[in-house]
Order: C-alpha cells, then sequence, then structure tokens
C-alpha cells in the first residue's frame, strides 16, 4: 500500500472513532465500608508486679511461673522477727497504761470519800477548817486529769498494737485478682520490702484480654464502639476469634500517625496469651458518603489526576483524589457531584475545552 493511502487510512479510523460518543457514566455517591488487615497485640487486661509492704526475708513461696491463681489465694510468706519484738513491746505498753489508770482510779476514790466527809463535817462551824476541804476537792480533780490522761495514753498504744497487728498481716501476701503467676522473681530467704528488692512475682488477667490496633489515621473515623471485629492468630490458623471494640485513646501517634484502639476479647479456654500479634480484619466505614467513578474513568498524568466531565457538550477536566477502590469503582475527591456525566474510559488525548466528540454542543 502506498504512504499516502496509509496515511489516508489512519485519518479516516481516527476520525471515525472521536466522530462517536464517547461512553458516559454517572458520578454515583454511597457510603462506603470495607476491611483491611491490620497489625494487633495482645495485652493482659490487668498486670501486677506483686512486692512485699514490709521489710523482711521471704519464708516461702506457695506458688511458680504457670501457676493460676484466685483473688485472696496467699501466695508467699514474709518473716521478721523485729516486728514480734514491737507488737509485744506495744502491748506491754498497753497493759501498763491500762494498770496505772486502775491505780490512779483506786487514788480517787479515797480521795473522793475524804472529800465528801469533809465537806459533810464542815457542815458544823469550827469542826473542820475550810482550807481542808478546798485542798480535798482540788486533789479529786487533779486525780480525775490524770485518770483522762491516762485513757488517752491506753488509747495511743492500742492504736500502735493495731498498727503493728497490720503490718504482721502484710507478712502474707495474697492475689490482689484472678490470674496466672507469668513469672516468679524471688526465693525462700531473699530480703524483700526495701527500696532495691525485687519483685516478688508477676501476676496477669489473661481470662480476658486487651486487643491493641493501631488504627491509620485516615480510619479513625469510622470507629464505633460495641463493634465486634475478627482475627486470626498464627498459632490456630483454622480458627476465627473475635473482639468488641472497647475504648479508644482519642490521641494519634505523631510517629505513626495511628491512634490505639483497644478491643475486649474474651479467652476463657487460654487460647490466647499476651504478647501475640494477630491479624486483625478492621471494619472500615465512612461517616458520610462519598463519590465513586470506574477506575478507567480516573486518567493519571506527570501532572494532574483528573476525570473528563461532559459541561454542555464540551470536555472539562477535573481535578481528583484518588482513594481506596471498591471493586471495580474508585473512590474520588474534587469539584464534583453525584450524577455528574464523566468518561467511562477517559484519556489525556480528549483536551480539555474541546467539543466532547458525537455529542451535540449546546447553543
Amino acid at each position: 500500500m502506498k504512504p499516502n493511502k496509509i496515511l489516508a487510512t489512519a485519518f479516516f479510523l481516527a476520525t471515525s472513532v472521536w466522530a462517536q460518543a464517547p461512553d458516559m457514566v454517572a458520578v454515583v455517591s454511597k457510603l462506603s465500608s470495607r476491611t483491611i488487615e491490620l497489625p494487633g497485640e495482645f495485652q493482659p487486661m490487668q498486670s501486677v508486679l506483686i512486692h512485699a509492704r514490709v521489710r523482711g526475708y521471704v519464708e516461702k513461696i506457695l506458688v511458680d511461673r504457670g501457676s493460676i491463681v484466685k483473688q485472696g489465694q496467699l501466695l508467699a510468706e514474709l518473716s521478721a522477727p523485729e516486728m514480734k519484738a514491737q507488737l509485744a513491746e506495744a502491748q506491754a505498753k498497753v497493759q501498763a497504761a491500762e494498770s496505772e489508770r486502775l491505780q490512779v482510779e483506786a487514788q480517787l476514790a479515797g480521795a473522793q470519800s475524804l472529800a465528801d466527809r469533809l465537806a459533810k463535817a464542815a457542815e458544823t462551824p469550827g469542826a473542820v477548817a475550810g482550807n481542808e476541804v478546798i485542798q480535798a476537792q482540788k486533789h479529786v480533780a487533779s486525780l480525775q486529769a490524770l485518770i483522762q490522761a491516762k485513757q488517752k495514753a491506753g488509747l495511743v498504744a492500742e492504736a500502735v498494737v493495731k498498727a503493728q497487728q497490720e503490718l504482721q498481716a502484710y507478712l502474707h501476701i495474697s492475689a490482689p485478682f484472678d490470674g496466672v503467676v507469668t513469672d516468679r522473681l524471688a526465693h525462700p530467704g531473699a530480703l524483700v520490702g526495701t527500696g532495691s528488692a525485687p519483685a516478688l512475682l508477676v501476676i496477669q488477667q489473661i481470662s480476658q484480654l486487651r486487643l491493641v490496633v493501631a488504627v491509620p489515621e485516615t480510619d479513625i473515623a469510622g470507629i464505633a464502639m460495641g463493634t465486634r471485629v475478627e482475627f486470626h492468630v498464627p498459632a490456630y490458623p483454622e480458627r476465627t476469634f473475635a473482639g468488641t471494640v472497647a475504648r479508644n485513646a482519642h490521641s494519634l501517634d505523631p510517629k505513626t500517625r495511628t491512634m490505639p484502639v483497644e478491643l475486649d476479647v474474651q479467652n476463657r479456654d487460654s487460647a490466647l496469651s499476651p504478647g501475640m500479634y494477630p491479624a486483625v480484619k478492621w471494619p472500615v466505614k465512612r461517616p458520610r458518603p462519598l463519590l465513586f467513578v470506574p477506575k478507567t474513568a480516573v486518567v493519571t498524568t506527570t501532572e494532574r489526576t483528573f476525570v473528563i466531565r461532559n459541561k454542555d457538550g464540551r470536555v472539562e477536566w477535573v481535578n481528583v483524589k484518588k482513594s481506596v477502590a471498591d471493586g471495580d469503582l474508585l473512590e474520588v475527591a474534587g469539584d464534583l457531584h453525584a450524577g455528574d456525566m464523566v468518561v467511562r474510559r477517559a484519556t489525556d488525548e480528549m483536551r480539555d475545552g474541546t467539543r466532547m466528540p458525537g455529542l451535540p454542543q449546546k447553543p
């Protein structure tokens, strides 16, 4: 075929294509929901280092790593001989204060009897000097004040005894909640209860776990409390677990631009453990309808990303920002409205401002 004929044929085919009206499609507005996979990390619902409240030596440790414990269960016993001596001293002070009070009460009874007799005798003129009556009454008053002081001293001594008894109760260490002993850090003979002494045990509550998921900033708007979320763990690939969205941090990590969100996960069979990294099927829901166009309707060049809209029979390039895909549709943001007609298979060969091929131009 001659070169001129080839050019003529190509020109004819091109003009035939452009003469045809492009396939148009309406911009769709709808609520978007999808599922993305995010990593998570299990943490115990409660975790505590068990320290001694008083200084002493470990006498017994009744549990070990892996032990299942109940709230109030005895975990360890300590010994502190000096505390027994302090308690005995405090009890002796209580007895001494009580004995002194009884003695003063006996003296008061005698002084009161004497004062009463002198007052009776003073009724007869000249029988008793008035000064003796006054002295007897003042002696009674002083003894009464001394009794009150002894009573207060007895109460103070009893308070000291009670405090020493409470301290001795701290020699018996109990579990603060139901859980499992995940680490044992002390053994019999160790000195505990000092500033540098280590903890005795680590107890964690694992019957219920916290699943912490770092949710990207773009997806936090759809977080809804009480949402059921499924996940898998590598240890049990055949099982599907689930948790409930319970709380979020209301603050983003400035480095990762994610928000920690916690799910409550029931772990009655203890299949899950703190430290596991599950793959979470996180539901993403937008709070308002979004705009979607076919993926082929979006044109990306080195300079811009746009769709081609029909504006009164002419080509109009509308800049957009691409987001996530929903099947064959693509979420876009830009100067578009639901119902706008855009070219389904757009190309930058359709120049901005030119007449839309195959469509009548409005006068």
